[in-house]
């Protein structure tokens, strides 16, 4: 299990990132909020497969 959440973070943050591409033009700033979880999910991914 310990190696599957930082694949699972990795594609919450790609998840996150085609919600910020579909919301940008109606609700910046709801977008902005998905841009910003997208990019903890991803550093945190990305963290936890280097430092896990």
């Amino acid at each position: 299990m310990g190696d599957f959440l930082p694949v699972l973070l990795i594609a919450l943050a790609g998840f996150l990132v085609g919600g910020v591409y579909a919301t940008w033009k109606t609700a910046r700033g709801l977008a902005i909020l998905l841009a910003v979880a997208a990019v903890m999910a991803l550093v945190g991914g990305i963290g936890w497969m280097v430092y896990g």
